[in-house]
């Protein structure tokens, strides 16, 4: 990685346009066509933008909210995202800022790449913060092999709305002391490696129904439980140090003096309670800009831009026009605004890359740090071992990976019949247990977002409740705990959660079964 040039003199070389240019962060693809990468290459020599946020394609959920386009797999990607980091960098007066969302790892936006336990189930341990930011060096040290400076992560949003259909799995649980410790613990591990952090989504995306990539959700809530419990994780994590504050597309009117309008573009909560109040010095992000929380409401180019920074925000993420946003601010934004956020971008761009050349760290094996998360997380939410009979019983999986790892690790030890909907009907299944009392029941989601019941088949939860009614089950589930909203589980002889579908978990989840490991978890949030 190429140096940069000290503030001292890109201050007076730069010229004001040039200052502008670096506020921009637009997105790049890293499945994109040649054609694609010729225009950002152009947009990055003609508009010296200071940075780029890597997505996976223009496909993929970060702008494909509606799910109409097919994402093609590429496993090439990583080695598409190396090169193209080069080539644009190549492209740049002034060395990129490159950014990525991580927060578990570069599997969030790239294929066969390290994925690492979602951040609900790293909240599920009752300490063990040695592991979260084992967790972070680890993605940090991916993201430095990529060529990646800042991990847009993690996200210290509480999830206090079970229904939330865009945060829950993503934040560390209900508990503004849990997500603060352990988010503290992540940027500690990230920082030990080089890698530059964002505390994401402020004021707080934890207690909303709306997805704010689909539209704008209100939060509406006195300024007294705000500062209690939505900006806790935020005070404590500025008290502490940080490099960058992500501002989210959330409509909180008691921090806005009564104004339903975005917080990403709202003076009064960027300017005044997060500068002012809070005390934060440091880099603002906005959150992407693309996002129809706010892009749908100003159609006119450069328009929401110019909103952005104006209410406070340094880097304007996935800035889509970018010629237009640079003239629009240098049109309206006085000079030493100006030269404020660009004094604050320059000097994180100057440690990110300082650091970025000179600090090294170790990484914990993947499997190893999965296994000891996996020990450490499962989670015993009701119990009564005495009803159900280990020597008596059939396994039945509801899963979607064809993945057998559980019920095969318990088969080493115990001879057993399993039945999984993947090889089989309900109603094979049916006739084959009807004489069956007692149900080892393994249910692994078809996805790990909420929508649509995690694209789980309405004759499924159908099955699944009626075993939970008619039969002694002990219920093991790999993946979001947030399922168990759509299952009588206390109908369940005992459930118990293993939040990934990971072998390392699902080894875990046998061997305590078969009672040589204890669940040591705590479940991080509730369910309804």
């Amino acid at each position: 990685m190429r140096n940069i040039t000290s503030y001292t003199l890109a201050s007076e070389s730069l010229s004001l346009r040039e200052k502008v240019g670096q506020f921009f962060m637009p997105a790049a693809f890293i499945n994109d066509t040649e054609k694609e990468i010729s225009t950002l290459e152009n947009l990055i020599k003609e508009q010296g933008i200071g940075g780029l946020c890597f997505f996976h394609s223009r496909a993929s959920a970060a702008t494909n909210f509606e799910g109409k386009k097919k994402i093609i797999y590429n496993k090439e990607s990583l080695q598409t995202l190396k090169k193209l980091i080069k080539r644009y960098q190549k492209a740049a007066k002034h060395p990129l800022l490159i950014s990525i969302d991580a927060e578990w790892g570069l599997a969030m936006r790239i294929e066969n790449t390290p994925q690492y336990p979602y951040t609900i189930c790293l909240g599920a341990m009752t300490s063990n913060l040695d592991l979260v930011e084992a967790v972070g060096k680890n993605i940090a040290l991916d993201c430095k092999d990529a060529g990646i400076h800042w991990n847009l992560a993690p996200v210290v949003d509480i999830n206090n709305n079970p229904n939330n259909p865009v945060i829950g799995y993503r934040s560390f649980g209900e508990n503004k002391e849990n997500v603060t410790q352990k988010a503290l613990a992540f940027i500690k591990g990230t920082q030990e490696a080089g890698i530059l952090t964002s505390i994401k989504h402020f004021p707080g995306h934890g207690d909303t129904a709306t997805d704010s990539h689909l539209d704008l959700p209100l939060i509406d809530k006195t300024k007294e439980a705000l500062w209690e419990n939505e900006l806790y994780p935020f005070k404590k994590a500025i008290a502490s140090g940080i490099d960058s504050v992500m501002v989210g597309h959330l409509s909180v009117p008691a921090l806005a003096n009564g104004s339903t309008i975005s917080s990403s573009i709202s003076k009064d909560i960027i300017k005044s309670v997060l500068r002012k109040e809070m005390g934060f010095n440091g880099v603002v992000i906005s959150d992407a800009l693309n996002m129809h929380a706010v892009s749908k409401n100003y159609p006119r180019k450069g328009e929401l831009e110019g909103l952005a920074f104006d209410a406070g925000n340094d880097i304007l993420c996935f800035a889509e026009n970018t010629k237009e946003g640079i003239e629009t601010i240098l049109k309206n934004a006085d000079t030493k605004t100006i030269e404020e956020s660009f004094k604050r971008i320059w000097l994180l761009k100057e440690k990110a890359i300082n650091q970025f050349n000179n600090k090294k760290g170790r990484r914990i094996s993947l499997s190893s740090l999965n296994s000891q998360i996996a020990k450490k997380s499962i989670t015993q939410l009701q119990n009564n071992t005495k009803d159900f009979d280990k020597n008596s019983f059939v396994g039945i999986s509801v899963n979607f990976s064809k993945d057998t790892t559980f019920f095969n690790t318990i088969q080493e030890e115990k001879k057993i019949d399993f039945y999984s909907l993947n090889d089989a009907s309900i109603t094979e299944i049916k006739s084959k247990i009807k004489d069956v009392k007692n149900i080892l029941l393994n249910v692994e989601p078809a996805k790990v977002k909420p929508q649509n019941k995690f694209d789980i088949p309405e004759e499924y939860w159908t099955f699944i409740n009626e075993l939970l009614h008619t039969k002694n089950v002990k219920l093991y589930v790999f993946g979001n705990p947030y399922i168990l909203n759509h299952l009588n589980y206390k109908k369940a002889q005992s459930v118990i959660i293993s939040y990934q579908n990971f072998e390392e978990f699902k080894t875990v989840a046998a061997h305590h079964f078969l009672e040589k490991v204890e669940a040591k978890g705590k479940l991080p949030i509730s369910i309804k």
